[in-house]
């Protein structure tokens, strides 16, 4: 009898046991970063320093600006948005989808005329009715889509404000972000492109051959901010953004640091 207890008492132990709680596991801290192309190869390098400081992982998705506020509009799960322009943040503000309150214009950057490293093209100067048809041969000129990808919308200003839109339109390869434009010149199926120069700075297959006019276009600049369902660690991400760590980055890879750094 007392042997039989024993085991029931065992298994009530036993039973008790499972059904305890156990701690929590921590949850892994991350966020979520909708960033233009463009910002890639820097950004990397910022949010590495970040989580190197803070612990939370960021999970960075490039694109278009444009491609990446339509996602974001369509419920795309996005704690933070950093824009090459400020239409697409101000498209954000306007649908509500971003918190006004946490938005700062981060960078800037200039727009630049490439060719592919082995081109014969070394040096176009860029004014008032250059003929960048002529240039082009019978190639084409690769940018984003002049309709919506911030890069296209810069290069299709330029070229009217230097009076050569009309004779270039018909040679215009339209991408769908500024790193597939990038790409064409760089394995040699577009004699010519128009990106930004921190793209050119990075991509070892093509060359700057000119700088169109700062007076040519709007001024280029970076807007980051979070979004209207951010984590709370995007405050961090933000306010990190903003250091001199991040500035010393973003430095080293041609970007024109806007925002006053905040440590």
């Amino acid at each position: 009898m007392l042997k039989k207890m024993s085991i029931f008492a065992a298994l009530a132990a036993a039973l008790a046991f499972a059904v305890l709680p156990y701690p929590a596991k921590s949850q892994d801290r991350s966020i979520t970063v909708f960033a233009a192309a463009s910002m890639k190869n820097a950004l990397d390098d910022v949010d590495a320093a970040f989580t190197k400081k803070t612990g939370i992982k960021v999970v960075a998705s490039y694109d278009a600006s444009s491609a990446l506020m339509k996602q974001i509009e369509g419920g795309a799960p996005a704690d933070v948005f950093v824009s090459a322009d400020l239409k697409w943040m101000d498209y954000g503000s306007q649908k509500k989808l971003i918190k006004d309150d946490s938005r700062v214009n981060l960078l800037g950057n200039a727009l630049v005329l490439i060719a592919p490293k082995d081109s014969k093209i070394d040096n176009a100067a860029i004014g008032p009715g250059f003929d960048l048809a002529k240039l082009a041969g019978d190639g084409r000129i690769a940018t984003g889509d002049v309709k919506a990808v911030p890069v296209g919308i810069y290069a299709q200003a330029a070229l009217e404000k230097l009076g050569v839109w009309s004779s270039v339109e018909p040679k215009m390869a339209m991408t769908g972000n500024v790193r597939a434009a990038l790409v064409l010149v760089a394995r040699g199926e577009a004699p010519l492109g128009i990106v930004y120069s921190t793209d050119a700075k990075v991509e070892p297959g093509v060359k700057v051959v000119g700088v169109f006019p700062e007076s040519s276009h709007d001024p280029i600049i970076y807007p980051a901010a979070a979004t209207i369902g951010a984590k709370p660690d995007a405050t961090a991400y933000l306010e990190f953004l903003r250091s001199a760590a991040s500035k010393t980055i973003f430095d080293n890879y041609g970007f024109t640091f806007l925002a006053k750094p905040t440590s």
